[in-house]
């Protein structure tokens, strides 16, 4: 193939080794089909006969549940975008972009000021940090609609909620119990902890639980041999899909997993000037999840 460019200057466009470049453009094989691909795009947007080729983008995911995202990355891959999936915040920063949920402490938030990459936020924001945007579920428009269920089913019937505590923002499901039952006791504990709350507290007729482990705290209403008449849970993972169509809970308060990671992505290649135009953000809506709409 005959072109005026540099061996080294199509390798760049196409983000391709310039060995890989020179087996393609004499014809060597041992390539694949689509690295061919890319250097015909790489020499065809040099020539300007076509919108400019671009890699895909790496960028790094640290996330505490990472099984969820990977999952939605597999059933919908962003465009332009390669996912690294990293255990820790430390060794984050050569990418070229970080989809981060973490904590908001002065630790982390310094951490992403030193990462010099277009950072988003996933689920946690760090409001005070140089994240460029943030996506992900209102946790206070979760909570507030787990307390405004779990008032209405108990409606006039005595009994003290459970909350169990998650990695969550909580504040918000406390302040609408204390406006909407302020006589009503809320008592709030990990999850190691529920068996022995509910020993200690027979009143217990509601849970709230905003973490993972939901079957345990159901088995621990099963060993004290107690019954309780609402439970509402956070996040449709497997577990929660399957006790709710056991019944073992009356509702799941669920958000877009896939929206929130496009959203992301896109964001994060805006900055890097391979998208056009500004990205709002956008919080995704809270889903309440019953027996009868999980198929759906």
């Amino acid at each position: 193939m005959k072109h005026p460019h540099r061996i080294r200057e199509i390798a760049e466009r196409a983000g391709l080794s310039p060995a890989t470049v020179d087996r393609v453009l004499h014809e060597r094989g041992g390539v694949r089909e689509s690295t061919v691909r890319r250097v015909h795009q790489a020499i065809a947007a040099l020539d300007g006969r076509e919108p400019p080729y671009h890699p895909a983008v790496p960028i790094d995911v640290v996330v505490p549940r990472p099984d969820p995202v990977r999952a939605a990355f597999a059933a919908e891959p962003p465009p332009l975008i390669r996912p690294r999936f990293l255990s820790d915040l430390a060794r984050a920063g050569h990418a070229r972009g970080l989809i981060l949920d973490a904590p908001d402490t002065p630790e982390v938030t310094e951490a992403v000021g030193r990462l010099g990459v277009p950072v988003v936020t996933l689920g946690r924001d760090l409001p005070s940090s140089k994240r460029i945007a943030h996506f992900g579920p209102d946790h206070g428009e979760a909570g507030a609609t787990a307390a405004y269920l779990i008032e209405q089913w108990l409606a006039d019937r005595a009994g003290d909620v459970l909350l169990v505590e998650g990695d969550r923002d909580e504040s918000a499901f406390r302040a609408e119990m204390r406006s909407r039952a302020p006589n009503r006791r809320l008592l709030s504990v990990p999850l190691a902890e529920v068996r022995p709350a509910l020993a200690a507290n027979p009143s217990v007729r509601a849970v709230y639980s905003a973490t993972s482990g939901n079957a345990q705290v159901v088995a621990a209403f099963a060993a004290e041999r107690r019954r309780y008449d609402v439970f509402v849970a956070y996040d449709l993972d497997d577990e929660n899909a399957g006790l709710l169509r056991e019944g073992k809970l009356s509702a799941v308060l669920h958000h877009d997993v896939r929206s929130d990671l496009r959203n992301a992505c896109r964001a994060i290649l805006r900055e890097l000037g391979l998208l056009p135009g500004p990205l709002p953000e956008t919080p995704a809506p809270v889903r309440v999840i019953t027996p009868m709409n999980i198929s759906a």
